[in-house]
């Protein structure tokens, strides 16, 4: 009846704790980049997880390629990160009965060093993620990916959690990783900017979260998430500005 799919890359320290989480499903689809931490071994020793060793060709093409294997009616795309808890899984078999309805969103409760961040654009976060298989792709972009779902849409109530940044290492290592894959997306579009663009941006970003998303309410984890929105912005449009220049 359904499928869940998953992208990962050296995710030994969560990929376990998600296929825990959906151990219920009638096939779980694991596509693997070359992990070199142990991710595929967890991987080959879960019940009923399929995975697929491939190259890393970007997020979007990546969540293609894993639903291309989808056998199942229904498809569920998580990440390692992200857990399915009882409450929510009750609910997606309810979800999937209900026919007038083509995909879901399911609201998701994000931790940030610590904490559950419930304001700066954190929450409510509403993520398309239960869809049927035959109705939706994922757009091929490197980064922030999304699911065009052809058909009608509805809302879940119960949260998929979150575990999106352990430490600050993880922070830092994402704002590098994304602001790269960010900037060279914006490029190949046709995007172009100077250093005045990126430093403008990322004080809107800070200002965004910290005081129009009302980021001051969560406490230290406001503000420290708050200044990463700002840095990761700052490093996107800035590494964006080398290239232009490169370019002329």
């Amino acid at each position: 009846m359904i499928s869940i799919i998953i992208i990962t890359k050296n995710e030994a320290h969560n990929i376990q704790s998600c296929l825990d989480s959906v151990a219920w499903a009638d096939e779980i689809i694991v596509v693997d980049s070359g992990s070199e931490d142990g991710t595929q071994d967890i991987c080959r020793t879960t019940n009923n997880c399929r995975l697929i060793e491939t190259d890393w060709p970007g997020f979007g093409e990546q969540k293609n390629r894993a639903l291309a294997l989808a056998t199942h009616e229904w498809v569920l795309s998580i990440d390692a990160d992200e857990r399915i808890g009882d409450s929510l899984k009750a609910e997606i078999f309810s979800a999937m009965e209900q026919s007038h309805y083509d995909g879901f969103e399911i609201p998701r409760r994000s931790q940030y060093c610590g904490r559950f961040i419930d304001h700066s654009g954190w929450t409510p976060d509403y993520v398309l993620r239960l869809f049927k298989r035959e109705k939706a792709v994922f757009s091929n972009d490197k980064v922030h990916e999304r699911i065009i779902l052809n058909g009608k849409t509805g809302r879940l109530l119960n949260p998929m959690l979150h575990y999106s940044y352990e430490n600050l290492e993880q922070v830092l290592r994402k704002v590098d990783q994304y602001s790269t894959l960010g900037a060279e997306q914006l490029y190949a579009r046709g995007k172009r900017c100077g250093l005045g663009t990126a430093l403008y941006k990322s004080f809107w970003a800070f200002i965004r979260t910290y005081l129009l998303r009302r980021g001051f309410l969560d406490g230290k984890q406001g503000v420290m998430l708050a200044i990463s929105n700002a840095e990761a912005t700052y490093y996107k449009y800035a590494k964006l500005a080398l290239m232009s220049e490169k370019a002329q």
